[in-house]
């Protein structure tokens, strides 16, 4: 499974030198996947991150056994599943180029409270289009497979797979959590980030990058082309998980079909653009 890299520059002459990369995060991956976004990050001269919290926030690793947020819970109980790594915990935040670029938790509560949404109603929206994106789907991964993959002593890489399929409608699903007039969650986070972006612009920063979930890209790549006038150049990827059979790992009894397995690795396991 990989996630996009793309790059978006500007053409005019007077920011002519200016470029913004989207960076496509998935928060739990292989080590060497941060790794390589550590040595990424370095080439930059500011990389804006995500992260609900109070502005200039600084990320700090969390101390093994301390008292974790529940999201932060449930993401590290998916990392030890599917034995990968935490992306708070791997990427290296202290960087002098690493600039906070999302809501505060007060900002966030009341923009959720004046579009009169909630948690709940989003996890409708996203339950409802995983109904339909699972009933229009042939072969898709089923109680069964999970069952299996649960008791198998390959686990892990049984579960990454059977997820990395599951991505292959982030996009349909971030979509339906938007919604027509869009969501705090995915707009009004994304405007948050790119009024960062502008600033870091107009302080003489020339070469940007955005750091944040793939789910968001789709809509700051509209305003990357409309707001800033941008245009969309490069693209390259990075392995975020890997889906390759441990040497000497016998093939699934169920769901052995190559072609499957193939799409797997391609189509439905990539994430990002």
């Amino acid at each position: 499974m990989e996630t996009a890299v793309t790059r978006y520059v500007a053409e005019d002459e007077p920011r002519k030198g200016l470029t913004v990369d989207l960076i496509g995060a998935v928060h739990v991956g292989e080590s060497e996947y941060y790794a390589a976004l550590n040595k990424l990050f370095q080439s930059y001269d500011a990389v804006l991150y995500e992260l609900v919290a109070p502005e200039g926030t600084r990320v700090v690793a969390e101390p093994s056994g301390g008292k974790r947020h529940p999201i932060s819970y449930l993401q590290h109980v998916m990392k030890n599943v599917l034995k990968l790594d935490f992306q708070l915990d791997r990427v290296d935040y202290s960087a002098p180029n690493m600039v906070h670029a999302d809501m505060s938790p007060e900002q966030f509560s009341r923009s959720m409270k004046e579009r009169g949404e909630s948690f709940f109603s989003m996890f409708l929206r996203m339950f409802k289009q995983s109904l339909a994106a699972q009933a229009g789907r042939e072969n898709g991964p089923s109680d069964v497979d999970m069952l299996i993959a649960l008791v198998a002593k390959d686990r892990a890489f049984r579960l990454k797979r059977l997820m990395a399929e599951q991505f292959e409608d982030l996009e349909g699903a971030m979509s339906a959590l938007d919604g027509p007039d869009g969501s705090t969650i995915i707009t009004e986070r994304n405007k948050k980030a790119l009024e960062v972006l502008r600033k870091q612009i107009d302080q003489g920063k020339r070469k940007l990058a955005v750091f944040y979930g793939a789910g968001h890209l789709p809509d700051m790549e509209k305003r990357l082309l409309s707001d800033f006038g941008l245009k969309r150049g490069s693209q390259h990827w990075l392995l975020a998980w890997s889906l390759t059979r441990p040497a000497g790992a016998a093939e699934p009894a169920a769901k052995t079909d190559a072609a499957k397995t193939e799409a797997a690795k391609t189509d439905a396991a990539k994430t990002g653009q």
